[in-house]
């Protein structure tokens, strides 16, 4: 077996060599002419015309020895397959024979007269390429010597005189850099310069987006890169496209949360902080305030930490496990803090971060209920609070289960239980603007909510149902939405305990009354409020005008009534009319559309395409115009929808007036 298969190694290297010639002379064509393309077709053909000679060779390599060598007697198959001890025994046979009689000549007469040279693929080779030379030859030439792409050829060599020189600025610590023109990318406030090498005598100009031309010629024509804009020159356009300073970013580690509750048992406090610049962080500093105490009673300790820099210009990485004694915060504290950010811009961008902050807990006190944001109202001795009222309606919902009540005990323990409720629910109901509520007591009724009526001249309050109320009681408060949302669920939560406990019905009580005490837990959570500080300078009096009557210059009191605002000049408007036909333009609407389309059109891209209409309108392209009207159109947005004011006020004493129903 390994006999019969060196022998057709040995067949299959001379049937290779014999076409080896073909698959390099058939890539010669292709490499002369430079055709990539051509060189890896032929080189595919090559890999399947290898695949099938290789698969020929497997097959008939007996065949072709049997053929050309009398001595093997047809038996070359027993070379690659003998079963039996005789087959064995002729193998040997012809193994001995075939050591004299088949030497390397041998073999290269069988590959002769077994494998072809291939001539007609080589000679489709030559034909291929030839027709692909003559097919691109003419135009190449062509190029050169006809007369109407002579400006084009030339004009390579010519835009190749013209340098474009970038120098940003300083504190970005990009290095300068020159090249052949081309789309660029450059930092905000980039100098930009257009030099000739050898300035013709005839004057060029660079054009520019915007509508500016520059004329470089013995002088270099310089800009300041402001926005992102495309230069013409000889017919072509380059975009500068300008990358905008962007201010630091500030991103708080730890604490996750806006407001951290530490635990009562902590003893550290983790900070982590990371500031990114796209050039340069000049500065970062950690402002944190400790604010104790509760009620009026509240001090602040302002303290500021510089945060280190790092090895990396661009940003700052910094955190700290912070133990509690060195933030000096005790139980019932709190710690409010923010990152304020400086990079190295022109004009220094200055961040600061959200206010975070970490509170300590203080021990749970039983008897402090009322919220620290009324701190001004003293509750009476007489008035029980919502956890005395929740102990009195448990006990009255065990003693109704654990013993017999009469219905007369019953309803007079329910009864007192929802009268402390309803003067709760009082107590806290004035600081929303309420007067008077259902199932008040006879000492806080008004004198108006009884008779009386008759000696006024009848029941009908002629204020409150003609009159015209401009404030509510509910604003006539110092607090907040927020503090206001939390009052109003206390007094709904009492209210709905004080409807149970009247119908004795106390076990349904206890869920509102609940309800009742969170919220008024929630209040006293909010004890402190922590604001910047800010600070306002009022425009100063002018004491040779006070006091005299002068009303010279002095805006009236009276509101004018809101017209519809002109969405598009006239001269746009004038633009995107003619702009429909063929007919000529008003005159200099070039710096008209130019102005709209700068303050219009805020994304960069469409910008400068509207820009480019600009340019091509202006050169006279007539399908150019409806993409010009297009963009001058999209400028205008959509239009304003104007809600107007009646001229006069209808009240209900007016109406009631005009239809006769006088008072």
């Amino acid at each position: 077996m390994q006999a019969g298969a060196e022998i057709a190694r040995r067949v299959w290297r001379a049937a290779r060599l014999r076409r080896l010639p073909l698959w390099i002379a058939g890539a010669l064509p292709w490499l002369v002419i430079r055709s990539a393309p051509g060189l890896i077709a032929w080189s595919a053909f090559c890999a399947w015309d290898w695949a099938l000679l290789r698969r020929r060779v497997a097959i008939e390599w007996s065949a072709w020895l049997d053929g050309a060598v009398p001595e093997m007697e047809d038996s070359s198959a027993l070379l690659a397959h003998a079963p039996t001890p005789v087959a064995q025994l002729q193998q040997r046979r012809l193994l001995e024979r075939l050591d004299a009689a088949l030497n390397r000549q041998q073999l290269r007469a069988i590959a002769r007269r077994r494998v072809t040279t291939g001539l007609p693929w080589l000679l489709g080779s030559v034909v291929a390429a030839a027709s692909i030379w003559f097919a691109t030859a003419p135009a190449q030439q062509g190029g050169v010597s006809a007369p109407g792409a002579a400006p084009h050829a030339s004009a390579a060599p010519a835009s190749a005189q013209l340098l474009v020189r970038s120098t940003p600025p300083a504190y970005t610590g990009v290095a300068p850099a020159e090249s052949a023109p081309q789309d660029l990318q450059v930092p905000e406030q980039t100098v930009l310069s257009w030099c000739l090498k050898a300035p013709a005598g005839g004057l060029e100009t660079i054009e520019l987006s915007t509508g500016q031309k520059l004329a470089p010629g013995r002088e270099c024509a310089r800009w300041t890169a402001t926005e992102s804009v495309f230069w013409r020159w000889r017919g072509k356009r380059y975009t500068v496209k300008v990358i905008p300073d962007q201010a630091p970013e500030i991103t708080v580690i730890a604490p996750t949360q806006m407001v951290q509750e530490l635990p009562e048992s902590a003893t550290h406090a983790a900070m982590g902080v990371q500031v990114r610049d796209d050039y340069r962080i000049v500065r970062a500093t950690l402002h944190m305030t400790l604010a104790r105490g509760s009620g009026e009673n509240v001090r602040f300790t302002d303290r500021e930490m510089p945060i280190p820099a790092s090895a990396n210009p661009k940003r700052r990485d910094w955190s700290r496990n912070w133990s509690l004694a060195e933030l000096g915060m005790e139980p019932g504290d709190e710690l409010y803090f923010f990152v304020r950010a400086v990079d190295n811009a022109a004009r220094p961008h200055t961040v600061q971060s959200p206010t975070y902050t970490l509170r300590l807990p203080a021990p749970p006190e039983e008897a402090e209920e009322e919220s620290a944001a009324m701190p001004m109202l003293v509750k009476p001795q007489s008035l029980r609070s919502q956890r005395q009222i929740i102990i009195d309606t448990e006990q009255l919902v065990a003693d109704m289960r654990s013993t017999k009540m009469s219905e007369e005990a019953v309803l007079e323990r329910s009864q007192k239980i929802a009268s402390d409720q309803g003067a709760l629910r009082r107590r806290y109901g004035q600081f929303l603007g309420e007067e008077s509520s259902l199932f008040a007591d006879g000492d806080d009724d008004h004198d108006d909510h009884g008779g009386g009526g008759e000696g006024t001249g009848g029941a009908q309050d002629i204020l409150h149902q003609y009159g015209h109320a401009h404030d509510e009681a509910e604003n006539a408060t110092l607090f907040d939405e927020e503090t206001k949302k939390v009052l109003r669920r206390a007094l709904m939560a009492m209210w709905d305990a004080e409807k149970a406990l009247r119908a004795l019905t106390p076990k349904v009580a206890l869920p509102p009354e609940h309800k009742a005490l969170e919220a008024i837990k929630q209040l006293q959570q909010a004890e402190r409020v922590y604001l910047h500080k800010t600070a306002f300078a009022p425009p100063p009096i002018k004491e040779e005008k006070r006091m005299t009557g002068d009303m010279i210059g002095a805006a009236s009191y009276r509101r004018a009534q809101g017209g519809a605002e002109r969405q598009v000049p006239e001269d746009i408007g004038l633009l995107v009319a003619a702009l429909s036909g063929d007919g000529a333009l008003p005159a200099l609407w070039t710096r008209g559309a130019h102005d709209w389309v700068r303050t219009h059109l805020q994304d960069d891209a469409q910008r400068l395409a509207a820009q480019g209409a600009i340019q091509d309108v202006a050169d006279g392209c007539l399908p150019c115009r409806p993409v010009l009207r297009a963009w001058l159109r999209q400028g205008a947005g959509q239009g304003q929808v104007l809600l107007q004011a009646r001229p006069v006020v209808e009240t209900p004493f007016t109406r009631a007036w005009r239809e006769g129903n006088k008072p």
